[in-house]
């Protein structure tokens, strides 16, 4: 198929062709003949009868009314017939693969002149394969299935799988030896830069909080089979916890597991609800306590799509546990043991959530500065405006007081043991969460008011920030309730004060 030839036009050729059945309009020094398009515009065809329209350079009203994303479809791409003399176009948006050049759009370890003790070159190398991958293989995904509410694509979890063949990450740039917490916080983040929140849960939420618990306390033949099994992408896994009768409370829950007469299996009954993905890692009571089992998918298994406010690719359900007979080999750390395995594991669960939370934050302030660069108000650009940059201010010292708060406490863990982390850093990571969804939720809301009804809207230029305001209050609630957390942190600090110390 030969490639369309493009003329060159100089802007006093194209100011003549300013009629309805003869338009032509500049966009960034490229010339597009609108003639037979203007009735199809979803604006109507009145705003091309504008005299600063028709035959102009439209570039500043353009980007006052869409994102520079529609020029790259290609039914808008064809209506292009050539460009201005002497000049060439300038104007980009996310560039695929590469860093983002605005302001505070990337960590501080990831930005031009700065620097950073914790990220070493193998961190660099991961990024820039994330990043390509992500940008190539998640993203489209991501942005159909948020939007038509299917779960994540098979293709692109066999590509996931395919970036661990022989345990090597994305083709060998990190060794197994030398990943730590900071190559995994690497992972999370550039996954979040999506920006497609019920689509990232769908992803991989499950097997970040349902798995973990298998590797850290499962049977060397239950952590054999299932592991591959979801690493490989052929099943899916996830942590149940959640009920009807208890979330944060986790001593409440009622679902509960028998142990059979002879010791061989337990036979568990109950519910479990906003729960994310397919085999379960299951927390119930037992004659000795609280216990968990992992249950796989199984005959008294069932589980029923819930509706929430976020896509319904995130696959929350509730799930219904009806005489299941479950091998007691599956009994996951010691009968009774249970709360350990989960308290520590919600260390873990609750570190992932601050690491995407702070990457989401950082997408909101990049948006938003796009925008009030290029959105004029009152006849000068939204950033001219004190109040607008008061609210700038705010978003870009909350969301950095967020990241380095996140690199220092992932600092820690990746110098304590499992158990040492469970002992130390339930109070501190606790607190970083609380903290963090609160100020996810402050930027949610300045950013709606900074774009307007644009900010309310699914489509369109507030695309990000109308998904965002409206899927934030999850993190503020998954994982334990704000005000719980809050509290763990505080009862933690003051049973470390010293017994003599006073004012």
């Amino acid at each position: 198929m030969e490639s369309k030839v493009l003329k060159v036009f100089t802007c006093e050729e194209v100011a003549k062709h300013n009629k309805p059945d003869d338009l032509w309009i500049i966009i960034d020094s490229k010339v597009y003949n609108i003639t037979r398009f203007k009735d199809l515009h979803p604006g109507g065809a009145s705003v091309f009868a504008e005299e600063d329209i028709a035959g102009q350079d439209a570039t500043e009203a353009f980007y006052g009314l869409h994102r520079h994303e529609v020029l790259l479809r290609p039914q808008y791409a064809r209506l292009q017939i050539g460009h201005i003399e002497g000049e060439r176009s300038v104007i980009y948006s996310r560039e695929f693969g590469k860093l983002s050049d605005v302001p505070y759009a990337e960590p501080t370890w990831l930005s031009t002149g700065y620097y950073s003790p914790y990220f070493k070159e193998s961190h660099r190398r991961l990024q820039a394969a994330m990043r390509e991958f992500v940008d190539e293989v998640i993203t489209p995904d991501a942005l159909l299935h948020e939007e038509d509410g299917k779960r994540p694509s098979a293709h692109v979890i066999k590509a996931m799988a395919s970036h661990l063949k022989g345990l090597t990450l994305m083709g060998g740039v990190v060794s197994p030896e030398e990943f730590d917490y900071f190559h995994e916080l690497v992972c999370i983040q550039e996954i979040s830069r999506c920006g497609q929140r019920g689509y990232g849960d769908g992803l991989q939420s499950g097997a970040v909080i349902g798995l973990p618990p298998i590797m850290n306390f499962g049977s060397q033949e239950l952590k054999s089979k299932i592991i591959p099994e979801v690493l490989s992408g052929k099943k899916f896994i996830c942590l149940a916890i959640s009920e009807a009768f208890a979330g944060s409370d986790v001593a409440g829950l009622q679902t509960r597991a028998t142990k059979s007469s002879d010791g061989k299996y337990w036979t568990i009954n109950g519910t479990k609800k906003w729960i994310t993905n397919g085999t379960f890692t299951v927390g119930c009571k037992t004659d000795t306590g609280f216990t968990v089992i992992l249950v796989e998918r199984s005959e008294g298994v069932e589980t029923k799509p819930i509706k929430t406010s976020y896509s319904s690719t995130a696959g929350t359900a509730y799930v219904t546990f009806e005489n299941v007979k479950v091998p007691v080999e599956n009994t996951l750390g010691p009968e009774g043991g249970g709360i350990f395995v989960i308290l520590s594991n919600f260390n873990h669960e609750r570190w992932v959530m601050c690491a995407s939370s702070a990457r989401g934050q950082r997408l909101i302030v990049e948006e938003c500065l796009k925008w009030v660069t290029q959105r004029k108000a009152f006849g000068k650009p939204l950033s001219s405006l004190a109040v607008i940059r008061s609210k700038i201010a705010a978003m870009i010292s909350r969301t950095e007081s967020v990241q380095n708060w996140l690199e220092n406490l992932t600092m820690q863990m990746c110098n304590m043991t499992y158990k040492e982390q469970a002992q130390k850093l339930a109070g501190p990571i606790g607190l970083l969460k609380m903290y963090t969804t609160r100020c996810a939720q402050e930027t949610a809301t300045d950013a709606v008011q900074i774009f307007g009804g644009r900010g309310i809207t699914k489509t369109g230029m507030g695309q990000y920030i109308e998904l965002y305001h409206r899927t934030i209050p999850f993190d503020a609630v998954l994982g334990g309730a704000e005000d719980v957390l809050g509290d763990l942190g505080v009862r933690q600090a003051i049973r470390q004060m010293p017994k003599n110390v006073r004012l």
